[in-house]
């Protein structure tokens, strides 16, 4: 069994209009939302022993906020990857780790909600986490897999799903 973790960046910032997508950092919500997630995931008790992120700022600076001590590889196909390329890195990059932790953007992560939960494991956290998988979202799948190289479609159960506004009611929906 296999372990992979997703993280989407917190919530970026909108107010300077003269940077790329690339580029945008995160806003003061987006800098709580990382920290309370952050807390969470390193409470929530896995170890994980590789963490794959897009090199985009956001990323960046919610992982500086969210996991300080954990190395990311960067990897530059994991901006705006959809689920086929994300897919390929992580069995490029899996090797011997059991639990792979990957940060990026949306769709792509919410759609690996889809991709990795075959109907026959689907629980209340999946219906859960496929109505959304907002910014800071954090899951954790099972996956029936002994060895990257066989990460496909419909081999996982999501056992975990956790949003900062889950975990700080301030950091609820703005109205």
């Amino acid at each position: 069994m296999k372990i992979l973790g997703l993280l989407r960046h917190a919530k970026s910032d909108w107010g300077k209009s003269d940077k790329r997508d690339f580029d945008r950092g995160l806003n003061d919500r987006g800098h709580r939302g990382a920290q309370v997630i952050g807390d969470h995931i390193r409470d929530h008790g896995v170890k994980w022993d590789l963490l794959l992120a897009s090199p985009a700022e956001r990323v960046k600076l919610t992982l500086a906020d969210a996991l300080p001590d954990l190395e990311p590889v960067w990897d530059e196909r994991l901006y705006l990857a959809g689920t086929d390329t994300i897919c390929d890195v992580i069995r490029e990059h899996g090797g011997d780790a059991k639990a792979v932790l990957v940060s990026g953007h949306n769709p792509g992560l919410g759609d690996m909600v889809f991709e990795m939960v075959s109907p026959k494991n689907e629980n209340a956290l999946f219906d859960e986490a496929k109505v959304k998988f907002p910014t800071a979202a954090y899951a954790v799948f099972e996956l029936a897999i002994d060895d990257w190289a066989d990460l496909r479609e419909g081999c996982g159960t999501l056992v975990h799903f956790a949003r900062p506004r889950d975990l700080d009611p301030e950091l609820g929906p703005e109205y």
